[in-house]
């Protein structure tokens, strides 16, 4: 049996969007001009990879999906929610109540979502 262990983003400039993601992540364990990674310590890498690169092909458009993070109480929902509406992120969801609790949906710079909720269950 394999796991996954790497998502990845198609976006169109992997440095600006980068900066995006240190505010939330930290800083990038590699950078290229065409793709920059952030990779955590249980093994999961988060790629961003530029679609103007000389080697992307995808046949796909749209954004179908949403990086999630599972975070332990509606508090630090909240906390997040606050944080990153003051530093400008845009928000797409404002904090609703969902089946599994408080939720919100902000954009990266390319529109891909990212939801931060509570554990199912």
């Amino acid at each position: 049996m394999i796991t996954p262990n790497l998502i990845i983003l198609y976006v169109s400039d992997p440095l600006e969007s980068a900066k995006f993601y240190e505010g939330i992540l930290g800083k990038p364990a590699q950078g290229f001009p065409t793709y920059q990674c952030f990779e955590f310590d249980d093994g999961f890498i988060l790629g961003l990879w530029s679609t103007s690169a000389s080697n992307f092909v995808s046949g796909g458009n749209g954004h179908r999906s949403e990086l999630a993070f599972q975070v332990q109480s509606a508090d630090i929902v909240r906390q997040l929610y606050n944080t990153w509406k003051a530093d400008g992120v845009v928000i797409e969801q404002d904090l609703a109540e969902a089946v599994f609790g408080l939720t919100f949906v902000a954009l990266d710079p390319d529109g891909h979502r990212i939801r931060v909720n509570l554990p199912d269950g």
